[in-house]
């Protein structure tokens, strides 16, 4: 068994800044692609950022500069900082990953349970 577990989201004011963490556990071979989605109330959920193991990354234009996608390989742990948070930052955020349980397994996209961010004064 696999599992995502989301931490940091939060009530922020316009402005701030909150880091998300996303920690794998369980059955772990590899972790490839590490990402962050959100989805907002009546909106599809889109792709925030992503990070491959070898640490590239890929953000989408409405985050660039503003946020930042990292991962720790060693602690099967990716991170989100997101500065200069905008109210239309808001939404549930969730972590995804693609994860061979096993060496001969195939990979499998993984999600974690979502963690809320809300950006209002």
């Amino acid at each position: 068994q696999v599992q995502l577990v989301e931490s940091g989201g939060g009530l922020v004011q316009p402005g701030g800044s909150l880091r998300l963490s996303c920690a794998a556990s369980g059955s772990i071979f590899s972790i490839n692609d590490m990402g962050w989605y959100r989805q907002a109330p009546g909106k599809q959920r889109e792709l925030v950022a992503s990070i491959t193991s070898g640490g590239r990354t890929n953000y989408a234009d409405y985050v660039k500069g503003r946020f930042t996608i990292s991962r720790d390989n060693a602690k099967n742990t990716a991170y989100l900082q997101m500065n200069r948070l905008k109210p239309e930052d808001t939404a549930v955020y969730y972590c995804n990953a693609e994860i061979k349980s096993r060496w001969f397994n195939p990979v499998v996209a993984y999600w974690g349970q979502g963690t809320q961010v809300t950006v209002s004064s």
